[in-house]
């Protein structure tokens, strides 16, 4: 049985994930990966390798001088060629694609904005240690964003959550026997994201140990690893404690 952590084990698996994505991209694409290694999480990598899978099949299927050649055969030479153009033609095939399950994909701003500073963080790697002359991703333009709008619960919404999640009137005899059996924890769970805003990432992570009742205190690890103390209120605090002590 594993003695890992939850954030240990989460991270083992996106490196095992990590080493499959960069087998399907040309072999220079690993250097970049060991470089930016010490000052990324594994999430983040993982994240950069999509996006550069995105960007190689792009260039595969819509650019005349490489269509010819495999994926894992364009060279830092081919992409030190490419113009700001090209990579413009690149941010339009964004907004809409056709992944390789044939499913067509759309993206908007944050989205395409998130896949060319990715491509930004490829080229500078290469450029910084003089592997390539020619940087035009340096040159590109990136979208306006415009304020994403925020949709809050107000005051009674939360209220109906939580009697939805007491009750479970609506379910099923055979829901309503496993509900019965679940309504402390999912109680806990519920009252635990909405009082304290932690992301579901951040609370399936938890132990017993990172709660702190004296000071109404939870520890967490946010994107990159970063551990910080997150406090809740009282009807957090009754939550969490009526599931530990059925629990």
């Amino acid at each position: 049985m594993s003695n890992l952590t939850y954030h240990e084990q989460i991270d083992k698996e996106n490196i095992l994930r990590l080493r499959e994505l960069i087998r399907g991209l040309p072999p220079f694409c690993a250097d970049f990966f060991r470089g930016i290694e010490p000052r990324t999480s594994s999430r983040t990598r993982i994240a950069y390798a999509y996006d550069l899978h995105v960007f190689f099949d792009f260039l595969h299927k819509e650019n005349p001088a490489l269509a010819s050649l495999d994926i894992k055969d364009i060279t830092l030479d081919h992409l030190e060629q490419l113009s700001v153009t090209d990579l413009e033609e690149y941010m339009e095939y964004l907004k809409y694609r056709f992944n390789d399950k044939n499913r067509e994909v759309m993206n908007k701003e944050r989205g395409i904005m998130r896949k060319i500073s990715s491509l930004r963080s490829f080229y500078n790697y290469f450029y910084r240690n003089e592997r390539i002359k020619n940087n035009p991703a340096a040159l590109i333009r990136l979208p306006k964003l415009h304020d994403k709008e925020i949709i809050r619960l107000d005051v009674d919404e939360v209220a109906l959550l939580l009697d939805e999640v007491e009750q479970g009137d609506k379910l099923t005899k055979k829901q309503q026997e496993f509900h019965a059996k679940t309504k402390v924890r999912d109680l806990a769970i519920l009252t635990l994201l909405l009082g304290t805003g932690i992301r579901v990432s951040e609370c399936v992570g938890l132990n017993i140990a990172d709660i702190d009742f004296k000071n109404g205190g939870i520890r967490i690890y946010r994107k990159g690893g970063k551990e910080v103390t997150v406090y809740f209120g009282e009807e957090v605090e009754e939550a969490l404690l009526n599931y530990l002590e059925e629990r």
